[in-house]
C-alpha cells in the first residue's frame, strides 16, 4: 500500500499530514505534481503542466489497496475502478456509488462556466479541516491493514 498525493491542489497541511500518517503505519507517499510546483518529498514525480498530465500518471501508478488524496472527481472515478480507494483533502472517501451524480454534478458546472456563468471556489481552510482529514486518512489505512 501506498499513498499517492495529486499534489498539482493539494494543500500543504494535507501533505504533511499524508507524511506523518506515512511514517506512523510505514508507508511510502508518492506526489505528483507540474513542474510549477515546488514540492519536497522522497518520491516525487513531476510531469510536464499539460492538462491531467499529473492525473494521468497517479492512475498508471495506482494500484488495488494504494491511497490516492485528490479532489478531482475524474480522477477518483478511474482509481476506484482500479480498486485503489481516494479521499478528498477534506477527508471525504469517494465511492463508486455516488461517483455518477458527482461527475454529473461537475459537467453541469463545466457548462455554466463555458457559458460565461461563475461557480463557488472552496472555502479558506481551516484547523478543523485539516483534523476531519487525518481521521479520514487515519480511518481508510486502518481498514486497508484490517482487511488484508
Amino acid at each position: 500500500m501506498k499513498i499517492l498525493v495529486d499534489a498539482d491542489a493539494c494543500p500543504r497541511s494535507v501533505l504533511q499530514v499524508c507524511f506523518k500518517l506515512a511514517h506512523k503505519y510505514g508507508l511510502a507517499v508518492w506526489t505528483v505534481a507540474s513542474f510549477n510546483h515546488n514540492i519536497e518529498s522522497d518520491h516525487h514525480i513531476v510531469v510536464g503542466n499539460a492538462s491531467q498530465e499529473a492525473d494521468l500518471k497517479i492512475m498508471n501508478l495506482a494500484e488495488p489497496g494504494d491511497i490516492v488524496i485528490s479532489q478531482d472527481w475524474g480522477l477518483a472515478a478511474m482509481v476506484l475502478g482500479k480498486g485503489a480507494r481516494c479521499l478528498n483533502p477534506m477527508g471525504h472517501e469517494y465511492n463508486a456509488a455516488t461517483m455518477d451524480f458527482l461527475l454529473e454534478e461537475r459537467e453541469v458546472k463545466a457548462k455554466l462556466r463555458r457559458a460565461g456563468g461563475r461557480t463557488r471556489g472552496p472555502k479558506k481552510r481551516t484547523a478543523e479541516d485539516d483534523k476531519h482529514f487525518e481521521q479520514g486518512l487515519n480511518k481508510c489505512i486502518s481498514s486497508i491493514n484490517k482487511d488484508s
